[in-house]
């Protein structure tokens, strides 16, 4: 392969060659925007050895573009076997798709290392109806696009009309009116299914001996307990909170944010604490105060209390 072609690989001009693997890197000396001699670089790069002489060139070089924009490309081509065959043409046309709605050059990595699917994507139909929910659904301004998609790159892979729409419409029907809450803080909901994700949750928080409307209330006022597992969240918290700290329904429902903590490294050891000096905190002032803050209440009742 010339190397005329290879510099004009569009990978080689998606990023500064100091963030190439550091094997490739001069320590303490300015880099040009693209290599000199970007062929030699390539056959440079590990995947070159001997072991790898059976991959084809353009292979090789859809490889080395991949860890050239921090992706992973073992892990992305085990999560996305049709990458094996796409082109860096198509790759590139992605690549200048994204850029084009905002997405910055140094997004990309973290962006296709999480949705490897996405380098597969079909412009047409898989990403610009994307970009118009969340221009017409959301209402999100052209501008902030970049700021949706990194608080939650799973959008990009996510069907509108059968995963998006689906879950906007179940989570207005809930009480989440707020579009610029759902789009800049809680976009991770809309990717959520609602069948084997929302519901279950809200069932959950019913079985527990709560009314719907309780239910939905807490998840309005903390809506991350859509996110937390019912086995490894839901099911020892609750259990510790019943069963150790004698807490009510009650208290749940006016502190829901109460999952939102870690059991072994929050709750359990304010809460022993707590109990060691004979205090007997609401939940708010028990799990929200600051380790400093904490600690004075601590030492105030010690002292004096």
């Amino acid at each position: 392969m010339p190397s005329t072609a290879f510099h004009s690989s569009p990978c080689f001009s998606l990023k500064n060659p100091s963030s190439l693997p550091s094997n490739s890197q001069q320590p303490n000396s300015p880099l040009p925007s693209k290599p000199k001699n970007p062929l030699l670089l390539l056959h440079k790069h590990p995947l070159y050895a001997p072991a790898h002489s059976n991959l084809s060139l353009k292979f090789k070089e859809k490889i080395l573009c991949l860890e050239i924009m921090g992706v992973d490309s073992g892990k992305a081509l085990s999560l996305n076997p049709s990458l094996h065959t796409a082109t860096l043409d198509s790759i590139h046309s992605i690549i200048s798709f994204l850029q084009s709605k905002g997405i910055h050059q140094k997004d990309l990595g973290r962006i296709f290392g999480m949705c490897p699917k996405l380098l597969t994507s079909n412009i047409r139909t898989d990403l610009i109806p994307v970009f118009n929910f969340l221009s017409q659904d959301l209402k999100v301004p052209d501008k902030n696009f970049r700021r949706v998609i990194n608080k939650c790159p799973r959008l990009l892979v996510s069907s509108v009309r059968d995963q998006l729409k689906p879950a906007l419409f179940f989570l207005q029907r809930l009480g989440f009116k707020d579009l610029e809450a759902l789009a800049y803080h809680d976009p991770v909901l809309l990717v959520s299914s609602v069948e084997k994700t929302l519901i279950p949750k809200l069932e959950y928080l019913m079985n527990l001996g709560m009314s719907r409307a309780d239910a939905v209330a807490m998840v309005l006022r903390c809506p991350g307990l859509f996110t937390f597992s019912v086995e490894n969240n839901f099911k020892p918290k609750f259990d510790y909170f019943v069963g150790e700290m004698g807490g009510s329904l009650e208290q749940l429902k006016e502190f829901p944010q109460y999952f939102a903590f870690s059991l072994e490294k929050r709750i359990k050891p304010r809460h022993m604490e707590a109990v060691q000096s004979g205090l007997k905190l609401p939940l708010p002032l028990m799990l929200k105060s600051t380790d400093e803050e904490f600690g004075e209440l601590m030492t105030k009742h010690g002292g004096g209390g």
